[in-house]
C-alpha cells in the first residue's frame, strides 16, 4: 500500500531522536507499534484518520526504524518509552493526545495512561490488556514458570542469543514467521529449539498483505538490527522493580480493548481475564470489543480497526 502524503521527521525528545510519520490535522492522536513493526504498521490508520480530521502520528519507538537505538538494555523501560511520547506530546504543543496502541505498543499506552493520565484523552489498547503486576514474582521468572523456557520472553532475555538465531533467516522471512501468525495458542517452542526456527514460515501470504509491504518492514529490520526491538525484553524485570510504587493502581482514562478473537492465548486465558472482573476493576472506564481477527489485527482488518478507532475518539471529542 502506497501512502501520499506522510511528513517524516526525527523529532529531538528525552535526549534521543524519535522518527514519526504524520499525516492530516486537528487532534492528536497517536499511533504506537508493536513487535516486530515500525510506523508503517498503521499505514491504513494514518490515511484514515487523517481523512476524518486527526492528526495521526506514528512513531517508531525507540530501538525501532529510523529512531535512535540505545545500546544498554536498561534504557528501555517503560520510564524511557513514557519519557519520549510525552516529549512529542510537547513538540506538538498538546497537553492532550488520544493514543492507540498494539502488542507492544499497547503495553506502553497502558503504563503512559497509567504515568500521565493528564496527557491522555482515551486510549485503544490492541490485543495486550493491562495485566495487575505481581507484588512478589518478577515478569520473565513468571512467564517461564508457566510456559517454560521456550517463549520468546525468555529467548528474548540473553544478549547476543536471538540475535543469532534470527540471522540464521532473511528478514523477509522473520516478518512473515512473525507478522503472519496464525497460531491461536501460546507459543513455546520445545525444549532445545529457538522460538524462530519452532515459528512456521507461511507459503502463501493471506489477503491483506503484500510482498511489497513485507519487504517495507523487512528492510528496515535490515538496516537497523533486532537488538533494540528485543531490550524492551531485556528491560522487563527492571520494569517490574521500577514499577513498584504503582502496585494496584487504576487505569483510570477511558479505554477501548480491541482483540482478534484467534489471537494468540485469547481462547485460552485473555478472553475470561477482558471479560472478567478483574479487569473491569483496574481499567474502570472499559470498553471490550471482540473482531473476527488474529494478532496484527490493525493491518489485517484495517477498515473495521479504523472505524473502532474512530467511533471511540469521536464520542470523546463530543465530551
Amino acid at each position: 500500500m502506497f501512502i501520499s502524503d506522510v511528513n517524516h521527521q526525527r523529532i529531538k525528545t528525552n535526549g534521543i531522536y524519535i522518527h514519526i510519520a504524520e499525516k492530516g490535522t486537528g487532534p492528536l492522536v497517536l499511533l504506537l507499534h508493536g513487535f516486530p513493526e515500525i510506523w508503517y504498521a498503521w499505514r491504513h490508520q494514518l490515511n484514515y484518520l487523517s481523512q476524518h480530521g486527526y492528526h495521526a502520528v506514528a512513531p517508531d519507538l525507540r530501538g525501532y526504524g529510523d529512531s535512535d537505538s540505545p545500546l544498554n538494555p536498561n534504557s528501555y523501560t517503560h520510564h524511557h518509552i513514557v519519557g519520549d511520547l510525552i516529549g512529542l506530546l510537547d513538540h506538538f504543543g498538546q497537553q492532550q493526545a488520544y493514543v492507540v496502541g498494539s502488542d507492544l505498543g499497547a503495553n506502553i499506552g497502558w503504563h503512559l495512561s497509567l504515568f500521565r493520565p493528564d496527557r491522555v484523552k482515551g486510549f485503544v489498547a490492541l490485543g495486550v490488556p493491562y495485566f495487575p503486576r505481581s507484588p512478589t514474582d518478577k515478569t520473565v521468572e513468571t512467564i517461564r514458570k508457566i510456559y517454560g523456557d521456550g517463549t520468546h520472553v525468555y529467548q528474548f532475555q540473553e544478549p547476543g542469543r536471538a540475535e543469532r538465531a534470527f540471522a540464521r533467516y532473511d528478514f523477509s522471512t522473520v516478518m512473515k514467521k512473525f507478522l503472519l501468525i496464525t497460531r491461536t495458542q501460546f507459543i513455546a517452542a520445545p525444549s532445545g529449539m529457538e522460538i524462530i526456527d519452532f515459528l512456521p514460515t507461511p507459503s502463501v501470504l493471506p489477503s491483506w498483505i503484500t510482498e511489497e509491504e513485507l519487504v517495507v518492514f523487512a528492510d528496515k529490520f535490515q538496516e537497523s538490527g533486532f537488538t533494540g526491538a528485543f531490550n524492551y525484553y531485556r528491560a522487563m524485570d527492571l520494569n517490574w522493580e521500577l514499577l513498584a510504587p504503582w502496585q494496584g493502581s487504576k487505569i483510570t482514562v477511558p479505554t477501548k480493548f480491541i482483540a482478534g478473537d484467534k489471537d494468540v492465548g485469547f481462547q485460552n486465558g485473555t478472553k475470561d481475564f477482558v471479560e472478567g472482573d478483574i479487569f473491569k476493576s483496574l481499567v474502570p472506564n472499559l470498553e471490550v470489543v471482540i473482531l473476527d481477527g488474529h494478532h496484527y489485527i490493525h493491518q489485517e482488518k484495517a477498515q473495521q480497526v479504523s472505524e473502532e478507532i474512530l467511533s471511540f475518539i469521536s464520542k470523546l471529542s463530543l465530551d
